[in-house]
């Protein structure tokens, strides 16, 4: 595995644990836009709060498989650095 190929896989690991998280947020802000367009109610606390909040939940309920993906990334990069090592 060369260079180009670890920086590959980390933005695919990136991406992999990142996207769901901007996936939630995105769906929470076009609710409560469609709310927002149904009722008229402009009012910005009412898309930041709701979003902090759904998605902070989001990241607490998928923190251990978030962690266990970091963990098994990071176990990766330190075989392929004692594989280079060895050589």
């Amino acid at each position: 595995m060369d260079l180009l190929a670890i920086a590959e896989n980390t933005v695919k690991v990136i991406l992999l644990l990142g996207l769901p998280s901007l996936i939630v947020s995105m769906v929470i802000g076009l609710l409560i836009s469609i709310f927002q367009a149904v009722t008229q109610v402009s009012d910005a606390s009412l898309t930041f709060v709701p979003k902090m909040i759904l998605v902070s939940v989001f990241i607490l309920i998928t923190l251990p498989w978030i962690g266990d993906s970091m963990n098994q990334y990071t176990h990766d990069l330190w075989d392929l650095i004692l594989e280079f090592g060895g050589q």
